[in-house]
């Protein structure tokens, strides 16, 4: 079985460590706050005190890591004792730009850099489930292929573009996010309005939340307002949620509906609500169809 590390022992990378052993896999890692690593001890994980000692002798090694900032300084503190066949596997959520500068310079380096973030929690990392990107070098990709697919249940080769991975994790992290906070907004509504929160998280099962976003979102993608919900009338609906949560706090739609405002009185009412992203497919030029 292989000789491994993880630099960045969280919660995601704990899980990625706990199931590399649980695998077979010669595991050592390293954690700013040694605790985590130490924990990892009943798994077979080896602790280590510095990146540099976590990298010594393996043959891949992820990161799982805050920020680009951290990202750069764990690698710089490793290479000392990094192997020139390792391969860098990054799973942090990082900016698609100062990922793609990294791996170009890193490749003139020599560095083997392959940026693969991921969508899943640390139960799912666990049990290999969810969804791991890849972006890099196909040819390094195919010499690992074979070890991330034991990670996950779903591997995504993207292309040699190196910040794609990026750009893709930021797409699936806003619809995550924005999901979550509408979610929060209907449970405001259901409790100012006397309904049992779990029959109003049922009510949102009856929705294709799927269907919408391939089909709305193609359609939005193309620059195809063609009303079959007028924008003037969701705002109109908004303003019934609104009212109906009186000043509760609320995480998005006051933001939705100031920015349907702008809209309307930019002369888009009678769009759809797709008008919404008019300003994503070059607000000019989509105006006009």
């Amino acid at each position: 079985m292989a000789n491994i590390a993880f630099l960045g022992t969280g919660l995601l990378g704990s899980a990625f460590a706990e199931a590399a052993a649980k695998r077979g896999d010669t595991v050592t890692a390293w954690n700013r706050s040694p605790d985590k690593v130490q924990a990892l001890a009943q798994f077979g994980v080896k602790a280590a005190s510095t990146p540099a000692d976590a990298v010594r002798g393996a043959s891949r090694v992820h990161l799982v890591l805050k920020d680009d900032a951290v990202v750069e300084e764990v690698i710089a503190a490793a290479r000392p004792s990094l192997s020139s066949d390792a391969v860098l596997i990054d799973h942090s959520t990082t900016l698609p730009t100062l990922t793609a500068v990294r791996a170009t310079r890193f490749q003139a380096e020599g560095l083997k850099y392959l940026h693969c973030p991921v969508f899943m929690g640390p139960p799912a990392a666990r049990k290999a489930l969810g969804s791991m990107l890849v972006a890099g070098p196909k040819a390094l990709f195919e010499s690992v292929k074979d070890e991330l697919a034991k990670m996950t249940a779903r591997l995504e080769y993207l292309g040699e573009r190196s910040d794609l991975a990026a750009v893709n994790k930021l797409f699936g992290n806003a619809m995550i996010i924005g999901v979550t906070a509408m979610t929060a907004d209907v449970l405001t509504i259901a409790q100012a309005s006397g309904v049992d929160l779990l029959d109003a998280v049922k009510l949102l099962g009856l929705l294709d939340l799927n269907g919408m976003v391939s089909g709305r979102g193609a359609e939005m993608a193309k620059g195809n307002f063609t009303p079959t919900f007028e924008l003037a009338m969701a705002r109109k609906d908004v303003g019934l949620m609104l009212e109906a949560c009186g000043n509760r706090p609320m995480a998005v739609l006051p933001a939705i509906a100031a920015r349907m405002d702008q809209l309307i009185a930019a002369g888009h009412g009678a769009k759809g609500t797709s008008a919404l992203g008019i300003d994503a497919v070059g607000g000019a030029q989509a105006a006009r169809r």
